[in-house]
């Protein structure tokens, strides 16, 4: 990978409605973590130098969040392995295994145990973010099964998931001011997801697409545009649905000065959804006061 690049994995899933309790993860392993306070103060030089294992997991107990950056020295890697410090995400060919061994910050928690994401669809193509085409998103599994263990917190839950991936040649903030993303599972196994924001030259990007279950993405018209509350960090969360009305908060997620991420009930493709929803403002993340923050929230270990 190239100075100044970066490539991360993203999985999210919810528990199963009506299975008790409900539970949210994330799950974001990184290779030139985009929001390292490190990899920005060191230039940029070495990705693989900068690398981290985000695991969140949201719910009534178990609520843990972590993020240690560790050097390329516990970085190790190959078609089916990424291995990062302690922990590990292992292609099978028919699924992702995701060993977490890791430690939150400020108050020390251990999360540690074992997901397994199994693909019920898996995507046909990737999708440039920007015209030069220097940060690209791929929806690997955009509808999958997702299976908690964890010993530390003691829990275990499954549901449906969502499975992409990332990575760029520039920094994220040189390339975008701000964005907005969500998906939501439509009935027939069909998935929606909608990604949009505005460009660091001032230009709007964006896109609505309806993956169905043979992988391929359909374009659609972009639904219309619903103001959310903002966050407690005063975020502003913009998302799409098919009435201004349709589309609500069930939980956030994660508030940050930063980023949001959130649970909602929306109203897609005529369709009564779930989503997952995310804003992320670049100008924010890169303020001196959010950079001076950062290390308390995410350490490096190297």
């Amino acid at each position: 990978m190239s100075a100044n690049g970066y490539r991360w994995w993203y999985i999210d899933a919810e528990s199963d409605p009506g299975s008790g309790d409900s539970f949210g993860l994330t799950i974001i392993a990184f290779i030139g973590s985009v929001f390292s306070p490190y990899y920005k103060a060191s230039g940029r030089h070495a990705p693989e130098n900068h690398v981290a294992l985000n695991v969140a997991l949201y719910g009534p107990r178990g609520r843990r969040w972590a993020m240690t950056e560790r050097g390329q020295g516990e970085l190790w890697r190959d078609r089916t392995l990424l291995k990062i410090g302690p922990s590990q995400l292992h292609w099978d060919g028919n699924g992702l295994t995701i060993d977490v061994d890791e430690k939150t910050a400020l108050f020390p928690n251990r999360v540690r145990g074992r997901i397994r994401v199994t693909p019920e669809v898996l995507g046909q193509r990737r999708f440039r973010l920007d015209p030069q085409g220097r940060h690209v998103w791929e929806p690997l599994a955009p509808r999958s099964r997702v299976e908690v263990a964890l010993s530390d917190p003691d829990l275990s839950w499954s549901g449906q998931g969502y499975f992409d991936a990332n990575h760029g040649s520039e920094p994220l903030e040189a390339g975008f001011a701000d964005w907005q993303w969500s998906r939501a599972h439509l009935a027939g196994g069909d998935t929606a997801v909608i990604y949009e924001g505005k460009l660091r030259s001032g230009d709007d990007f964006g896109m609505a697409l309806r993956i169905g279950r043979d992988g391929n993405a359909e374009v659609c018209e972009m639904p219309r545009g619903v103001v959310l509350p903002r966050t407690g960090w005063a975020i502003n969360r913009l998302t799409r649905a098919d009435t201004p009305d349709a589309a609500s908060v069930r939980a956030t997620w994660e508030d940050t000065p930063f980023y949001s991420r959130t649970a909602l009930s929306s109203r897609l493709f005529g369709e009564d959804v779930h989503a997952v929803h995310e804003s992320l403002s670049l100008d924010r993340f890169r303020s001196p006061l959010v950079q001076w923050m950062l290390p308390w929230r995410m350490p490096r270990r190297a």
